[in-house]
């Protein structure tokens, strides 16, 4: 990849955290390093501002969308789930920016990269539910951080997935029909969207991976973690934030043409 040229520009959503009577838009600094360093793409960090975004603005400014993980968990009400536990975190801001900036992303052929949250919020936004509390479902593991491990190691691999055959991950692993995934979520897919491929579950057959073939750019999410120090080591990760990269270049150079021939005309 040539990084010597303009990079194209992504947009990773924040979170929304009320501190001190301040108001914080917030995003882990390894999300902006890892579409910066293994993604060759600029990354820029759209604040949760809900309804007085300018939506359009946004997705005509930029070339791609990576949706982070988060500490919060999406509202139930935005997928006609249940009302949440009393305590469970949740954040309307980033609620009220993510989702139609998701589906107004995937109309425009935009690409788009989801991790953790960002799974869950493409499938809500497609119109997919939720389960909150995945290991309190009966046949299922423990999927959540083990916070008695010390922070190095929490992103350490968990357990396997097995990937779908035909779809994105198949073709970034050449084949490859099993992977090893780390594990940092309460919350995941209960009943996918429609349009939404499963691209991989884990060995108690939680959704791990979807795609949209539908959509007219790139559409990948994942429900693990590759973002981290180690975890950017792996060859799926590797391959996956080159694909993404990929996708975001020849976006920015179709947006630059079209800017080119209009000038010209």
């Amino acid at each position: 990849m040539n990084r010597n040229t303009s990079r194209p520009l992504v947009g990773i959503p924040t979170s929304y955290a009320q501190e001190d009577e301040r108001g914080l838009h917030r995003v882990g600094g390894n999300y902006a390093e890892a579409v910066c360093g293994s993604a060759g793409c600029a990354p820029i960090l759209i604040p949760a501002l809900g309804e007085l975004h300018d939506f359009e603005t946004l997705i005509e400014r930029i070339d791609g969308l990576f949706l982070t993980g988060g500490a919060p968990n999406v509202e139930p009400r935005q997928y006609g789930g249940p009302p949440s536990r009393k305590g469970t975190l949740h954040d309307p801001k980033r609620d009220a920016t993510t989702l139609p900036l998701i589906r107004m992303a995937i109309e425009a052929g935009l690409p788009l990269f989801a991790v953790c949250l960002g799974i869950q919020e493409l499938n809500v936004a497609l119109g997919g539910t939720l389960h909150p509390l995945i290991h309190e479902v009966p046949g299922k593991n423990e999927h959540r951080m083990d916070r008695t491990l010390p922070a190095g190691e929490r992103h350490h691999v968990r357990h396997p997935i097995f990937i779908s055959q035909g779809g994105v991950l198949d073709k970034l692993t050449g084949g490859q029909r099993e992977a090893m995934v780390n594990s940092l979520h309460a919350q995941a897919i209960d009943r996918p969207a429609d349009d939404i491929f499963v691209e991989a579950l884990s060995d108690d057959g939680v959704v791990e991976a979807v795609s949209v073939p539908a959509a007219k750019g790139f559409v990948l999410g994942v429900q693990w973690h590759p973002e981290g120090r180690e975890p950017l080591k792996w060859p799926l990760s590797v391959a996956m934030f080159e694909a993404f990269g990929d996708a975001c270049r020849a976006h920015c150079d179709r947006r630059n043409a079209a800017r080119r021939d209009f000038r010209a005309a």
